[in-house]
């Protein structure tokens, strides 16, 4: 039973703070922040979580998103900076707040993140909300106060109250009953949001047109409290339900808003621009809350041609939200997309090139920049001639890269697909490119020959990129089969580099010879990590006391001590090893040395780099092939 306490306890609610307005008034007194305003309230439930700012122009990282969307920080900016300008009380609180990009582009998903963070928010102490006990919209208690009130609570506090009672709290303050018989006396209540309890947060989702009306968002007559009050406009008789009142305090999310009926979409104008909901038979009601929406680009487009729809245009704040176009973004968006898959496996690179197909199909052409090169421009991956300039010049250019293309959802269908076909349990590179070409017959648009050419031509592209790495991937792996060599590549290079310093000749171990340092071995093995001629003494002198350093320590300076020096005496082995690479990958029935070489680099593979037993054996079969082709 204490393990099961243990899962039951997670959900426990905390200790809510009970009182009476006069108490809450000397809570607020001690503590303004309590009577925060909507915006104010998800701004701060943001920052809670952390803020990086960018490095040069970009744009900041904000830990609440960190490991829910990827590769949009841009959009999260956008929004971010319109939030804080409404916690500020300035206009644009009273906007709707609308995500407008192509499906599948984490519109809805920063919504329903935005939800969960406030319910999480207000379960502590730091986002604690008081309402007016009761009451059906979880009215903010300040609206209790009159008008003289208000204004001595602002000099004192800064505090500035807006919005009045709604009808319900209005009829129990008139009758005077009970804890009502004085404002000092109503009670006051701290709350969570949840929107399972239609408290604070709510969603509105457009739906059959002929059974959709105004009481989605503003609630209805209870048929059963009109039989006792006699008229619908009792404030008793009416259910305040809607979407906008369990908003109230807190997020409504307006799911394709734009698909619903123009007369709901209307319905929002008053709330928008006055933060005021109208429900029939009552008057203005005060609502505080903020209207996050999201649609495609189609609809908006739509939206914004009919000048019916002008009133509304100019009560939403628009930000885009495009596709992911950074190559490791979108990887770490179907990792978490594929992380359900708990008893398959993954090869490593097999969702770097699902994601590099789906994001090649996002970009615009440019006669300057190809679609292979933007993909690793807008990664970060500056190499040769091109720098952070060319990308600005590129997003110049191309405004409507990521606006288009595949859809992450449709990649993942793919590879879902394929990986319940495999008979492995693990899905490969080649697996997932295979299984993305097929997947063209069931992606609309595809049916057009021009734009299926082009997902094909993607498709090589990438394949092109994975044997690159694939190649070096298992060059690396067999280069610890030939340690040796490696590490007397090493010594052969210290031993010049020495002797060069000092000016001096070196003894030739075999012949026992006197002879000059062997400058050729130094330059190949610089050149190749762009050590250039008038460098390389610099570079030498520097390793030399690296190599005395870990010595006076008791470490050994090995071959692969010096990242730039591995990578140099990784590609000089590489060559030097490709016959030999070739023949042992490419034999049919290898010998027992041969074999054993595999197993050493099979091990490698499965230890360092992530394989498993198939796909390790899958890569050497690929490489094999590549080389056999003389590729």
């Amino acid at each position: 039973m204490s393990i099961a306490n243990d899962y039951l306890s997670m959900d426990k609610q905390p200790e809510l703070w009970r009182g009476d307005f006069a108490e809450y008034l000397e809570l607020l007194l001690r503590n303004p922040q309590v009577a925060r305003s909507a915006h104010a309230l998800l701004y701060d439930a943001i920052i809670a979580k952390g803020i990086s700012l960018g490095q040069d122009d970009q744009p900041p990282v904000y830990g609440a998103f960190e490991d829910e969307v990827f590769g949009i920080d841009e959009p999260l900016s956008s929004l971010m900076k319109a939030l804080h300008a409404g916690a500020q009380g300035l206009d644009i609180r009273r906007r709707i707040l609308l995500l407008m990009g192509p499906p599948g582009s984490a519109k809805s998903t920063i919504a329903t993140h935005l939800k969960r963070l406030l319910e999480q928010y207000t379960r502590t102490p730091a986002g604690a909300v008081y309402a007016i006990a009761g009451c059906p919209m979880h009215e903010d208690p300040l609206h209790l106060l009159p008008y003289s009130a208000r204004e001595k609570l602002y000099e004192d506090t800064g505090v500035h109250v807006e919005g009045e009672l709604c009808p319900v709290c209005r009829y129990h303050l008139e009758q005077g009953e009970g804890t009502w018989a004085s404002i000092s006396t109503v009670k006051v209540e701290q709350i969570t949001f949840s929107e399972q309890r239609k408290v604070g947060i709510a969603a509105f989702a457009p739906s059959d047109p002929n059974s959709q009306d105004i009481s989605d968002l503003v609630g209805g007559v209870d048929i059963v409290a009109l039989q006792k009050y006699g008229v619908e406009s009792h404030p008793l008789a009416w259910r305040f339900d809607g979407t906008l009142n369990i908003a109230n305090r807190g997020i409504a999310e307006l799911i394709e808003l734009l698909k619903s009926k123009s007369e709901l979409q209307f319905s929002l104008l008053t709330l928008a621009q006055e933060r005021q909901i109208k429900a029939p038979r009552f008057e203005l009601i005060s609502a505080d809350e903020v209207l996050l929406a999201h649609t495609n680009e189609e609809e908006y487009r739509r939206f914004v041609s009919d000048q019916k729809n002008e009133a509304l245009q100019s009560r939403t704040y628009v930000i885009k939200v495009p596709y992911n176009l950074k190559w490791s973004a979108e990887e770490q968006i179907y990792t978490k997309m594929m992380g359900n898959y708990l008893n398959s496996h993954i090869a490593p690179w097999t969702l770097k090139a699902a994601s590099g197909w789906a994001l090649l199909s996002r970009y615009e052409k440019l006669e300057k920049y190809s679609p292979a090169l933007k993909l690793k421009l807008y990664d970060g991956q500056f190499e040769g001639e091109y720098r952070p300039a060319h990308l600005r010049e590129i997003r110049e250019l191309s405004p409507r890269d990521g606006m288009f293309g595949i859809s992450p959802r449709q990649v993942v269908n793919a590879l879902s697909q394929a990986m319940a076909a495999s008979v492995d349990h693990c899905l490969t590179p080649t697996d997932a490119l295979k299984a993305l070409r097929e997947s063209l017959d069931h992606h609309t648009g595809a049916e057009n020959k021009e734009k299926r050419d082009e997902l094909l031509s993607a498709v090589g592209t990438i394949r092109a990129e994975y044997d690159k790495w694939a190649k070096e991937t298992v060059s690396r792996a067999f280069i610890a089969a030939f340690e040796s060599s490696a590490q007397n590549i090493l010594v052969r290079y210290l031993d010049s580099a020495e002797a060069s310093v000092r000016e001096d000749k070196l003894k030739d171990p075999v012949t026992g010879e006197w002879v000059d340092p062997d400058e050729k071995l130094m330059r190949s093995l610089e050149d190749l990590i762009g050590v250039s001629e008038g460098s390389k003494k610099s570079f030498r002198e520097e390793l030399l006391v690296r190599v005395g350093a870990m010595a006076r320590h008791g470490k050994d300076f090995r071959w692969d001590s010096h990242p730039r020096l591995k990578e140099a005496i990784e590609q000089r082995l590489f060559a030097d090893l490709q016959g030999t690479i070739r023949t042992t990958l490419s034999n049919k029935v290898p010998d027992e040395e041969q074999k054993k070489k595999l197993e050493v680099v099979k091990d490698r593979l499965k230890q360092q780099e992530g394989f498993c037993d198939h796909c390790s054996s899958a890569i050497l079969d690929y490489v094999g092939y590549l080389l056999e082709k003389g590729n």
